[in-house]
């Protein structure tokens, strides 16, 4: 059972647990192609989506291609079902830099390993079990997923009503996480193994920002006992 008392710390996955992919936007692309029949012009300038959902990319993706608002369910049934190929082809993802013993170490200092993540609840797990990570090592009551959020804002107000009373933070490597983290009062942690800089992530409201994991975790760790 939940202890509602728990202090949690609430990993992105994309660009954070995990090194980002340079097939995502097609795996949006056949989705949306298969259930709404639309897709991207040729020569059309690719959007910048770090940081969103997928509730809120898909929706975007539908209206500016012209398909029906109406087929946004059927779009992400369509990429859950897309997604189980991360477990076999060359899509898989993998860890970033130390994340097994970040996990183990924020477990061990007493805080809860839970997700705040734009995927779906099916494709983190797909995702995180594809990249070899055990998945056991996070808390899934404690976790909170962007698939039908369409601002990465009310994903984390969501996380923040039903943790009430405990102590949580936001680790990931958007400069959106730490706006998400702000709009709710939720201190962030950045780390810059996704597409930003550490230099670019240190403007926003990080109290600290890390290169990697790996070379982090001594300073995660200190930030885990002041807050």
């Amino acid at each position: 059972m939940r202890t509602p008392s728990a202090k949690t710390v609430l990993w992105d996955v994309d660009g954070t647990l995990l090194l980002n992919s340079a097939k995502a936007g097609t795996f949006y692309h056949d989705a949306i192609r298969e259930v709404a029949g639309v897709g991207p012009v040729p020569g059309e300038p690719h959007a910048v989506e770090h940081g969103k959902t997928d509730g809120q990319i898909i929706s975007e993706r539908l209206t500016r291609w012209g398909g029906d608002p109406a087929l946004f369910d059927a779009v992400s049934r369509r990429m859950d079902e897309l997604s189980d190929a991360y477990l076999t082809d060359a899509a898989r993802r993998r860890a970033a830099p130390g994340v097994d013993a970040a996990l183990h170490a924020v477990a061990e200092a007493g805080w809860a390993n839970g997700l705040l993540t734009g995927n779906s609840r099916h494709r983190a797990r797909v995702k995180l079990e594809g990249a070899g990570l055990d998945v056991d090592a996070f808390d899934w009551e404690r976790s909170y997923f962007g698939d039908r959020y369409l601002r990465r804002s009310d994903l984390t107000a969501a996380a923040r009503d039903d943790l009430a009373g405990a102590s949580a933070l936001i680790l990931g490597d958007t400069p959106a996480d730490g706006e998400a983290a702000d709009a709710v009062g939720f201190p962030f942690i950045a780390v810059a193994t996704g597409v930003y800089s550490a230099e670019e992530l240190r403007r926003t409201s990080a109290v600290l920002v890390m290169q990697d994991l790996e070379h982090g975790l001594p300073a995660l760790l200190d930030s885990l006992r002041t807050l």
